[in-house]
């Protein structure tokens, strides 16, 4: 029987010159001599081809991302926290990248879930001069890189709208080093400048917006450590409309007189799954992985998550939440016992490590014992398990955050909830009648006098509420560049 197939294309050269060739070796030396090749090292470092044809968004950012060396806040395969196009499906499912290709204000969204910074332009609200400003501050530095969106046919290659990052610039010929991610299909290869502007100052047909360039780079403060925003499950759009849209529009119906009236009328009306919707991060470690004492980055990030918790857990707002859902008898005080959420760790942890991406416990059998161990004069609460499945036993440890007022005050369901309803827009507030109550919450959900810790916590996962509801609403398509907060 015949098959039909490709292997590879020919570069159309000119307008492009193959990196491997002769002349773009050539221009590789003259570009790394005058400086502008910087970015390409940690680039190439990371360098992945796009496991789909229409992954070349997904590969890019993950590329980026992995050269900035961000941390994803997620475990990719095994113990490894590190990006990946399946974990980059927080603005549009996987699998209708997978058929359609995804849009320039979507690739954006993603940059910013990620916990990048970004700037964005199309190229009608940028000009030439200024993208070749940008390509050369990035070319000469580590710490940003230029995505261009563009398409193809402007350099003779086969195709319609393709995004990739730009790996270097040499000055003299006034040429851009186009990594491509298709490898499958085109070497990297540098093409000129202007023709890539031209190449990007063109329509896509899937959103009616032109095409352009952003450039992303790390933020100065870390993304957050301890909480974080998951669109795993399906309802995620739905509560993120319901927390920044619908909630105003309940307090503004309700006549609510205390805080507590406040409380009942946002957690009452949860749309199903909200657990869901916000987590606590634990970070594992497979007790065969060599030396069981902690290492320094460890004994790092669990004391600034231990300072998280412990900062809120001081203000009043906790107060109120963890008193409401006690009092309430609440669906949401669902955990409260290290013990009860030790056997979902330890198998979560066992299918971390063996690549199952199913959220069920069917299979695995978690003999789990709770221990304080002493690491210095410090002690650390680690839930120790041994999980058996039909691929044997594995002993896990699980790092636990906990409050340093008492070692078994690990992240619950209250303080989850508050730094949730700190992340709420300011403006949430204001819908409330009474005067004096409004003054009230405002005061307990102000981050104002938050400490920094909490203030930079807090912020991140406001950025990911509004860039969710954002791209939900498709609303990045038009102005992604509007303030997120």
């Amino acid at each position: 029987m015949a098959m039909a197939g490709l292997f590879r294309r020919v570069l159309p050269s000119p307008p492009a010159i193959d990196f491997a060739s002769s002349d773009g070796k050539q221009l590789f030396r003259e570009a790394i001599e005058d400086g502008t090749m910087e970015g390409f090292f940690k680039l190439i470092s990371n360098f992945q081809t796009q496991s789909e044809p229409a992954y070349c968004g997904l590969a890019t950012i993950a590329m980026v991302l992995n050269a900035l060396s961000i941390d994803p806040g997620r475990k990719w395969k095994g113990p490894w926290r590190w990006f990946d196009e399946s974990m980059l499906d927080c603005c549009e499912p996987l699998e209708k990248v997978k058929a359609e290709g995804i849009s320039f204000g979507k690739v954006v969204c993603l940059a910013h879930c990620a916990g990048a910074k970004v700037e964005a332009y199309r190229t009608n609200q940028s000009n030439i001069d200024d993208f070749r400003r940008h390509v050369i501050a990035c070319s000469t530095s580590n710490d940003c890189h230029v995505i261009a969106s563009y398409f193809r046919g402007t350099f003779k290659q086969t195709g319609t709208g393709h995004f990739s990052p730009i790996g270097g610039y040499h000055a003299e010929r006034d040429m851009v080093l186009i990594l491509d991610v298709a490898r499958f299909k085109y070497p990297p290869h540098w093409v000129p400048l202007t023709l890539l502007w031209e190449a990007m100052d063109t329509i896509d047909d899937s959103s009616g917006f032109r095409r352009g360039f952003m450039l992303i780079s790390s933020l100065h403060r870390s993304p957050g450590l301890l909480y974080t925003l998951s669109c795993k499950h399906e309802s995620w759009t739905k509560i993120a409309k319901y927390l920044v849209e619908d909630v105003p529009t309940l307090l503004s119906s309700k006549d609510v007189k205390d805080v507590k009236d406040v409380l009942s009328i946002v957690f009452n009306s949860l749309p199903s799954k909200f657990l869901e919707f916000i987590k606590w991060v634990a970070e594992v470690r497979r007790l065969e992985d060599g030396d069981q004492s902690l290492s320094s980055e460890e004994k790092q990030r669990l004391a600034i998550k231990e300072e998280i918790l412990k900062q809120v857990q001081e203000i009043h707002l906790y107060k109120h939440v963890k008193d409401f859902i006690f009092d309430e008898k609440s669906c949401l005080c669902n955990e409260t016992c290290l013990a009860d959420i030790a056997e979902s760790l330890c198998c979560q942890a066992a299918q971390v490590f063996e690549g199952t991406r199913s959220l069920s416990q069917n299979g695995f059998c978690c003999q789990e014992s709770c221990a304080v161990k002493t690491n210095g004069d410090t002690p650390v609460t680690v839930v120790s398990g041994t999980v058996t499945s039909g691929m044997g036993k594995q002993q896990l440890d699980v790092l636990i955050p906990s409050s340093s007022s008492c070692v078994a005050m690990h992240p619950t369901s209250s303080d989850v909830l508050t730094a949730l309803l700190l992340a709420l827009p300011p403006q949430t507030w204001f819908s409330i009648k009474d005067e004096n109550l409004s003054k009230d919450i405002s005061g307990l959900v102000s981050i104002e006098n938050l400490p920094t810790l909490l203030q930079e916590e807090i912020m991140h996962l406001r950025g990911q509420l509004y860039i969710l509801k954002r791209c939900n609403n498709d609303e990045m398509e038009k102005d992604f560049g509007a303030p997120l907060f």
